[in-house]
């Protein structure tokens, strides 16, 4: 079919549901779903019913609670828990769940295919205190640290994170290296994240802003600085320098995850792959750019182990991993329109497929 874009996904649905010629709302909703390829968790709400749906792969996380006699749907576990609802279960993927005075039903209208959620959300996205996909996000990434100081024999006097992110990651490194772990970057939390920043100088603005080197902890140390990913490289590069310049003898930088090669289009803001370092860059150019003395990243099959998965199937990968591996879950149809010149109604969409 044609493809739909609009700047809003969101929107696009809801054309798409009022276009149907479906009879009642729930209806309308699925026959509008089943027009779209992507990821998403969606809830919508009509005057007598709530609806929450997740994409056939799960790709994205979309979780069931209860607060009372009332049920809830959230993006993450740690909402349950900041207003004081109890976790029933994760919305599997490719179910729709409807939410009405009669109480919850669930469909299942998109057949049966194997689910693949996003390994990012693990690297990055989803705050520790959750549990995705059944899996503690804390103990993933301390897991994740745990393989990193296996796969990589480094020595060193301190463990330093990138907070936050990087602190879980770094826990694990310091227990299973035996090396102490200590806080040699203070991040203030006035200020919100680097990497989805809209623009270079807002992002090394930011990075100036966010993190200071603890002088005290760092002086005259051999450093292995653990970060929860590189992208740009923008923030390495900003804290390398910084905790040279507060008296680090050596600066060994660590990626908790593996190198990032390709560009998401499931919902993530993350660049093309012109700007992605690893993707640009050889391994010794990248400890070049980067002044450290040595850098390292988590294998992939390290990064899966550490989600207690097993080693990537690589027949049928247990995860949307396209950004280390280039093999994305759903075709890319509103990519290959956009590189074909056609751009309907002269507006974009990165995330959502629509066939109309």
């Amino acid at each position: 079919g044609a493809i739909f874009q609009s700047t809003s996904d969101s929107e696009a649905i809801l054309h798409l549901i009022a276009r149907s010629r479906k009879a009642k709302i729930v209806e309308r909703f699925i026959d509008a779903l089943g027009r779209i390829e992507g990821g998403y968790a969606l809830v919508a709400q009509t005057r007598y019913k709530m609806i929450g749906a997740r994409d056939p792969l799960g790709i994205r996380p979309l979780v069931l609670g209860k607060l009372g006699e009332a049920w809830v749907l959230a993006s993450e576990t740690c909402a349950l828990d900041t207003m004081g609802a109890t976790f029933i279960r994760d919305v599997e993927h490719g179910e729709v769940v409807v939410i009405d005075e009669e109480g919850l039903t669930s469909i299942k209208p998109f057949g049966q295919q194997a689910a693949r959620p996003c390994l990012f959300e693990y690297v990055y996205f989803a705050r520790p205190d959750s549990v995705v996909n059944g899996r503690s996000v804390y103990e993933v990434r301390k897991e994740m640290g745990r393989r990193l100081a296996q796969e990589f024999d480094i020595e060193a006097d301190i463990v330093v994170p990138v907070p936050d992110s990087g602190v879980p990651a770094a826990l694990g490194y310091a227990q299973a290296a035996g090396i102490p772990f200590e806080m040699g970057i203070i991040r203030s939390h006035y200020l919100g994240r680097t990497f989805i920043q809209p623009s270079q100088a807002s992002r090394q603005k930011g990075v100036r802003m966010k993190h200071s080197p603890n002088k005290a902890v760092l002086e005259g140390k051999r450093v292995v600085l653990i970060d929860d990913s590189i992208v740009r490289g923008t923030t390495s590069l900003k804290l390398v320098r910084a905790v040279r310049a507060a008296g680090a003898k050596e600066v060994h930088l660590r990626s908790a995850s593996p190198q990032i090669l390709y560009p998401d289009f499931y919902g993530i803001d993350m660049p093309e792959r012109s700007q992605l370092m690893a993707a640009t860059h050889t391994m010794e150019e990248m400890r070049a750019i980067l002044e450290v003395d040595s850098l390292g990243f988590l294998s992939i099959d390290g990064l899966y182990e550490a989600t207690g998965a097993g080693p990537r199937d690589n027949n049928a990968p247990q995860f949307t991993d396209h950004y280390f591996t280039g093999e994305y879950p759903t075709r890319l149809l509103d990519r290959e329109a956009e590189e074909g010149g056609r751009d309907i109604l002269g507006k974009k969409v990165s995330i959502l497929t629509v066939n109309a």
